[in-house]
């Protein structure tokens, strides 16, 4: 390494500076009493936020994915909602989150023990397998796992399969599945290595994992009896459904939807598809695919989907220029660099090439501002609860969009030709690190 040290007399020209900018000793004073969140704050964008739109699909109540990481399955199963109640009248309907999480835990520890056993001939320290150890079950994932859960699991309304504490906080289930899940690999791993039956180990080790999950999460229905109020007080009642079955009478087939990304990096051309090494939950289901198209084009297509009376499933990097409290996101909510008297600037591109950006969550669009046809402000379903922002519902700004907006699931049929087009092409494989890999 080279000899660099941090010596005396550059130390001194750090303080001298600082000691010589009377706006940083002001700011310095305000921060001692408060967060730097309220020093920045941009209160002109503050007031100027309206939550009215002119385009607005929602007419239900916000959920709450509480201490979880599943926003992905919230946002996913919130889309549907209107599926529903265009067909049943309801005034209100969740589906059980709680049933998609069960499933997805015991696809996603089947997807990392067969991950094992096909890398079993690596290094415990190649860089794959290292950081599959460190992530082998994260609450997180993407459009493409939610679509393979539907597909081979179905849905079920929120009565059958109720949330439960450690659906809604799970970290105490997560911790033991980690280590279950890292002993699974120690064991597969030396099962390949002596010649013995690595799938045996996998099921045996698959078969604890069903066990916690029961205990954590209760056992999902394999019927349930289906009825229902409508508004007006008319009763119904359809009978008994499976879960798959129940899909079928009421959901869109999520097979036509196309997930679109926004990655401006130069390794990542335009109208190419995509995939990551590793990434997804149910083995055998389609991988999880991404068409990389300008930032444009997600937008037009988000603003038709919504025009045409349906929210749109979208993934960002939530935590960047946002007021959680009141629920509003701008480009210059916070003006840290005015604050701190630094540059902080960076490119969407040069955010994901550094490490500064990734997908962290996923909501949906029920809503957008248009004027003169150009969005200026979209609503924006979130699963925090509804005690925060307008009832749960929040605020974007467009200035927002282009530099933290990543990802859309819009239909095949609300897509240009040049897009659809890509999906005959074989994708590039990206790294399983690659940031374009994040669960929401």
């Amino acid at each position: 390494m080279p000899n660099h040290p941090l010596n005396s007399e550059l130390l001194a020209s750090f303080a001298s500076d600082f000691r010589d900018d009377r706006t940083a000793r002001i700011v310095q004073n305000a921060v001692a009493e408060t967060a730097i969140s309220k020093v920045a704050i941009n209160r002109d964008v503050v007031n100027s936020i309206d939550p009215s739109m002119s385009v607005r699909v929602d007419k239900w109540p916000i959920t709450n994915q509480k201490r979880s990481g599943r926003c992905w399955l919230f946002a996913g199963l919130n889309s549907l909602k209107p599926a529903v109640y265009k067909q049943t009248k309801l005034e209100s309907f969740e589906f059980s989150q709680n049933y998609q999480h069960f499933w997805d835990k015991l696809e996603k520890a089947n997807y990392f023990l067969t991950s094992m056993i096909d890398l079993a001939d690596r290094p415990l320290d190649d860089r794959t397998v290292h950081y599959l150890l460190h992530y082998p079950i994260d609450d997180g994932g993407q459009w493409n796992m939610f679509a393979a859960l539907v597909e081979k699991y179905g849905v079920v309304p929120k009565y059958a399969m109720p949330e439960t504490e450690s659906s809604s906080n799970t970290a105490e289930m997560n911790h033991t599945l980690e280590m279950l899940l890292r002993r699974g690999a120690r064991d597969v791993r030396a099962a390949v290595a002596a010649g013995g039956d690595a799938q045996a180990v996998r099921v045996s080790v698959l078969r604890q994992v069903y066990r916690v999950l029961a205990i954590h999460l209760g056992t999902p229905p394999e019927r349930f009896i289906w009825q229902w109020h409508e508004k007006d007080g008319d009763f119904h009642r359809e009978g008994e459904f499976t879960p798959r079955e129940f899909a079928e009478r009421y959901l869109p087939d999520l097979d036509q939807y196309v997930c679109l990304v926004n990655d401006p990096r130069e390794t990542s051309p335009f109208y190419r598809s995509f995939t990551v090494d590793r990434l997804g939950n149910v083995v055998g289901a389609k991988p999880v695919t991404y068409v990389n198209v300008p930032i444009e084009v997600i937008r037009t297509a988000a603003v038709a989907t919504l025009e045409a009376g349906d929210p749109v499933w979208m993934g960002c990097d939530t935590g960047k220029q946002a007021d959680r409290n009141r629920g509003y996101w701008d480009g210059n909510l916070y003006e840290y660099e005015v604050t701190y008297g630094i540059d902080l600037a960076m490119t969407k591109a040069e955010e994901l090439e550094y490490g500064e950006a990734m997908m962290t969550h996923a909501m949906v669009f029920t809503g957008v501002d248009l004027v003169d046809g150009e969005p200026r402000r979209w609503r924006v379903e979130n699963s925090w609860g509804d005690e925060i922002a307008d009832k749960g519902f929040n605020t974007m700004n467009d200035s927002w969009f282009d530099q933290h907006v990543f990802e859309v699931a819009i239909r095949k049929d609300r897509l240009p030709a040049d897009v659809l087009a890509v999906l005959d092409t074989e994708p590039i494989v990206l790294p399983a690190w690659d940031p374009m890999g994040s669960l929401a």
